[in-house]
C-alpha cells in the first residue's frame, strides 16, 4: 500500500475508502482506520505544544492552584507533579475533606506521581478558616510525605498552605520545615 503512494503518509491520506479496499486484505474497516490515523496524524502536526508552566517556587505552587482552591468551603489537598525540569506534569485533587481537616494518604499521592513518571511533586491545601498557619497534622503531613517520596527517587519541593487571603499563604520550604 505504501509503495503505492511513493512511501508518503500525504498521498495516502487522498485515498479513498474505494482505493484502499482494491488491496489484497483490506476491507472497509480497515480502510476506514487507516484514512482515519492519516487523519488524526494531520491534525496532531497542526496543533501547537501546549506549554507546560515551570515551578521553582513556592510563590508559583500558590499562583498555580489558587484560582483552584481559593474558594473551597472545605479542606482539599492537591498535588504538582513536575518532571525532571520542574514543569507540570498535571495537577490531582487527592483528598477531600471537612471544614477544619482533610485526610491525605501517602499511598494515593505516591500512585498518582508514579502513573505519571513524576519526578517531583509539590504539595498544597487550603484553609478555609483564613490562617494560613500550619496545624501539627500539617506539620506530620508533610514529614510523611517528603519521606515517602524520597523512597522512590522523588523530590517532595513544598507544601503550601493556602488561605482565602489573596496575601496570605504559608510555604513549608520557604520556612525551612522540609
Amino acid at each position: 500500500v505504501m509503495a503505492s503512494c511513493r512511501n508518503s503518509l500525504a498521498e495516502l491520506g487522498k485515498l479513498s475508502v474505494e482505493e484502499l479496499c482494491s488491496f489484497k486484505g483490506i476491507g472497509e474497516a480497515k480502510a476506514i482506520t487507516i484514512l482515519a490515523a492519516c487523519e488524526l496524524g494531520r491534525r496532531r502536526k497542526e496543533e501547537t505544544p501546549v506549554k507546560k508552566e515551570k515551578i521553582s517556587s513556592s510563590v508559583d505552587v500558590y499562583n498555580y492552584l489558587y484560582p483552584l482552591m481559593v474558594d473551597l468551603p472545605i479542606e482539599e489537598c492537591h498535588a504538582l507533579f513536575l518532571n525532571q525540569a520542574g514543569k507540570v506534569i498535571d495537577s490531582v485533587r487527592v483528598s477531600s475533606g471537612g471544614v477544619a481537616m482533610t485526610a491525605v494518604d501517602n499511598r494515593v499521592i505516591l500512585r498518582e506521581a508514579f502513573m505519571r513518571r513524576a519526578s517531583a511533586i509539590a504539595l498544597c491545601h487550603n484553609h478555609p478558616s483564613g490562617t494560613a498557619s500550619p496545624s501539627s497534622e500539617d506539620r506530620a503531613l508533610t514529614r510523611r510525605a517528603a519521606s515517602a517520596v524520597e523512597l522512590l527517587d522523588m523530590r517532595l519541593l513544598d507544601h503550601v498552605i493556602i488561605t482565602s487571603d489573596s496575601e496570605q499563604f504559608y510555604s513549608f520550604a520557604d520556612h525551612g520545615d522540609l
